[in-house]
């Protein structure tokens, strides 16, 4: 069984925003974790994709931390044939 993608992001931030509507556009399953606002906070962040901002998308052994490599990721894997 493979493990569910998991999305690192907070709920007011406006590039979380973007990836999560293409993912519910996409009808992906994933777990949503959301971070502190305070980039001093984001261990899990920075034990996961090396730096505190946010988005990051952690799928298998993928790790993609922004937007502009997310959402080109997701369409390019997930997207109708």
């Amino acid at each position: 069984m493979t493990e569910m993608m998991k999305l690192y992001q907070f709920e007011s931030c406006p590039y979380c925003k973007l990836v999560r509507e293409l993912m519910s556009d996409l009808q992906l399953s994933y777990i949503n974790i959301n971070v502190p606002r305070d980039k001093s906070q984001r261990h899990e962040v920075m034990r996961v994709s090396g730096q505190p901002t946010v988005p990051v998308l952690v799928d298998g052994d993928v790790v993609l931390d922004d937007e502009e490599k997310i959402i080109p990721y997701l369409r390019e894997k997930y997207g109708k044939k």
